[in-house]
């Protein structure tokens, strides 16, 4: 099928190529020059696992073409939205400039029968005002909602073999069994391996989005209260998060304290959620979601709490080293990073913060140009005088405690993550410091 992809960034760029990967004839725009001319060129402009290797091989076979040109997506019969939903300046809500002009510039050059489809995270109630838009055009197409799912660091997997897939569809019952047929020719490969499908109404699928995100956030903040409670009570929220995620009705699964969740979905995600709700008369339902962003933000702040009792008192001259910049591993997105955050709040009290990253430090360094970067975890630790592991990425996890030793001027870690072999880094004579753990 023809397809093409507005808005090439994180979601967009993986989508068009695994779309082309799967066979699909793609077309990606983006009003980015620069991002157009790195992809055409075969080169992610970020790091996400397996992209590169996709991306060089639909565009030798001529599947995968990009363009700064709208006019381009002209003649595809299947024309995906996904740009970003950032968060409003001075408010909650989500910022829906992008989606309206994607569509908006789409609207010239779609076909009778041509289906747009929704995949950014967008308050509930959009897509109907989308669909009005489509309809009032007097181009003959459709649209659909079909939401991502998708992991930093797997995302090429999770679109190619998505757990499930959900459509939104119009109500008018041609337009609903049109487009659920050009949906289906998209997901050919998906469904042909029995991917469970929910077929639903716009307000539905919106839903499921955001909803989804808000529990996965509730979980986090959840095990991070009972953290806090370990704390004051000399309990071990490891072993409590073990303890009860073996009960299958909860799970282990985001159930593990530390830092707090970050990144470019789950945060500004549960706040525009809340947003909508009030501007629906619904606050009440969702008003839990504040607690579970106070305590998430609490985290961060917890962390530098400990670096500043671990070093007397004050951070002021003493080198830190970060181990981690990144939201999460296998990712170089630092957008509301808990451990630049921590970095940031460290340096801003006199640390001599020096940062360590296996992929996020060129990110980083151009919005935080006032911290300090090694791309060698050695040269990082050298004379520290504190250590604190904020992302858990492998190259840290499993770091020899007795190679560190002889590195850092102060043995003491503080486990931002509760990732670590405690027992082994106290017996390579470093002292441990969790959250929610002797």
């Amino acid at each position: 099928m023809k397809l093409s992809v507005i808005g090439c960034g994180y979601l967009g760029a993986v989508h068009a190529a695994s779309m082309a990967e799967l066979g699909h004839e793609v077309i990606g725009i983006d009003i980015d020059q620069a991002k157009i001319e790195a992809l055409a060129a075969g080169k992610a402009p970020f790091f996400e696992p397996g992209l590169p290797e996709i991306l060089t091989s639909a565009t030798a076979t001529g599947r995968l073409r990009f363009s700064t040109d709208l006019a381009d997506a002209a003649g595809s019969q299947v024309h995906f939205i996904a740009v970003g939903t950032p968060q409003k300046r001075g408010s909650y809500a989500a910022d829906l400039t992008y989606v309206n002009a994607a569509l908006e510039g789409l609207l010239p050059y779609l076909s009778d029968g041509d289906l747009v489809v929704g995949k950014s995270t967008v308050p509930v109630g959009t897509a109907a005002d989308l669909a009005a838009k489509v309809a009032a055009s007097g181009s003959g197409a459709m649209l659909a909602w079909n939401p991502e799912f998708l992991r930093e660091g797997f995302a090429v997997q999770d679109t190619i073999s998505p757990d499930r897939l959900v459509y939104g569809l119009p109500p008018e019952a041609a337009q609903a069994e049109a487009s659920k047929a050009l949906l289906d020719g998209v997901y050919e490969s998906a469904l042909s391996k029995d991917t469970p499908l929910v077929v639903t109404d716009y307000a539905t699928a919106e839903l499921v989005k955001v909803s989804a995100n808000a529990f996965l956030a509730t979980k986090i903040s959840f095990i991070n209260a009972m953290a806090e409670i370990a704390e004051v009570t000399g309990a071990d929220v490891t072993q409590l998060s073990t303890a009860i995620g073996l009960d299958d009705r909860i799970g282990w699964k985001f159930l593990k304290a530390g830092v707090g969740f970050g990144g470019g979905c789950l945060p500004k995600d549960i706040r525009a959620f809340t947003a909508r709700a009030e501007e629906l008369g619904r606050g009440e339902s969702v008003a839990f979601l504040k607690e579970v962003d106070a305590i998430n933000l609490r985290r961060r702040q917890r962390v530098v709490d400990l670096a500043v009792e671990a070093l007397g008192g004050s951070v002021h001259g003493k080198k830190i080293a970060v181990l981690g910049l990144a939201f999460k591993p296998h990712s170089d997105d630092i957008r509301d990073s808990p451990a630049l955050d921590v970095a940031v709040q460290l340096k801003g009290r006199g640390a001599n913060v020096v940062a360590t990253d296996p992929e996020a430090i060129h990110t980083a360094s151009r919005v935080h140009p006032q911290l300090t970067y090694e791309a060698d975890p050695a040269a990082a630790l050298q004379d520290a005088d504190l250590v604190v592991l904020v992302t858990e990425w492998d190259e840290f996890r499993y770091m020899d405690p007795t190679w560190a030793l002889p590195l850092v001027k102060t043995p003491t870690i503080i486990d931002g993550r509760n990732t670590l072999d405690a027992t082994a880094w106290r017996a390579a004579g470093w002292t441990y410091v969790g959250l929610g753990r002797p």
